[in-house]
């Protein structure tokens, strides 16, 4: 899974817009990443993650929640698939001074390139809590694959093992909406995925069930997306991927001139961008 705000399902009929993926991974790590701290610390205050919990993370990205789950001393084992650059991001973080090797270990930490099952059956036997923190419930298709990677991700973690899912809020309480649905405006001729719409209340219990998890609890944290200024604000939000389709169905000039107009509501006076969002998290169980 892609370690993004939103997955990134480019429309079959529309070119790959041309981007540095080195640059956009560095943006998402230094810009937009850390807009989703206050979900991390709140399932992990919530879960009372600490010194006993060995937490298995799918897509984890450049590695910031495994990080702040590592500094309450948890173990963490984390799993990404399809993103170097991000992936190369969070070795920088969590194993500095390690090797080269596919999968990279040091004293309670794991990262592997690839899927929970190259993993193998004894680390992830140990693992008692597994999070998805990549929010769903934004794009069109967003969720697809996240159902068959936590279904095939819960027998390697045995029974009763709690599982994270996350999602946006409510559009009319995300103020980031307003934002993103330039994406659908200039995607449209495409008509492609990666298209924007509203969140729907049971996404994530949907995904649960297709995963054949048990629903055991949600909560909604207030998530504002906050940026230096609008140049800070346009390099976040592209870092996420979501404007790709309407990259390719127009040009990066244009997609950057719309989004700069969609943020101008979200400007204060002293030059930066705050926008409120509240996000969703699921916590189910295996079976």
């Amino acid at each position: 899974m892609t370690p993004t705000l939103v997955r990134q399902h480019l429309p079959h009929s529309g070119a790959a817009p041309q981007v540095d993926p080195w640059a956009r991974a560095r943006d998402w790590a230094e810009i937009q990443e850390r807009m989703l701290v206050p979900l991390y610390e709140a399932v992990y205050e919530r879960l009372e993650v600490g010194s006993s919990t060995r937490l298995l993370g799918l897509g984890c990205g450049s590695g910031l929640a495994l990080l702040m789950a590592a500094a309450r001393g948890a173990s963490v084992t984390g799993v990404q698939a399809h993103a170097p650059e991000r992936l190369a991001l969070a070795r920088e973080r969590l194993l500095p001074e390690a090797g080269g090797t596919r999968t990279r270990v040091r004293a309670g930490v794991r990262l592997t390139d690839g899927e929970p099952a190259d993993l193998g059956d004894a680390a992830t036997a140990a693992c008692d809590l597994v999070t998805a923190f990549e929010p769903i419930g934004c794009v069109a298709d967003d969720s697809d694959g996240l159902a068959e990677s936590l279904a095939a991700a819960a027998p390697l973690v045995g029974r009763g093992v709690p599982v994270v899912l996350a999602g946006w809020g409510p559009p009319e309480r995300c103020a980031t909406s307003s934002v993103l649905r330039v994406a659908t405006k200039l995607a449209d001729p495409l008509r492609g995925a990666g298209r924007w719409r509203p969140a729907l209340r049971d996404d994530l219990e949907e995904v649960a069930q297709r995963a054949g998890l048990r629903p055991d609890g949600s909560g909604r944290v207030a998530c504002p997306f906050g940026y230096a200024d609008v140049d800070n604000a346009v390099r976040g939000l592209l870092s996420t991927g979501l404007f790709d389709a309407a990259v390719a169905a127009t040009d990066q000039e244009q997609v950057d001139k719309e989004v700069r107009e969609a943020l101008h509501p979200y400007r204060r006076g002293d030059g930066t961008v705050w926008m409120p969002n509240v996000f969703r998290y699921l916590i189910a169980r295996t079976a």
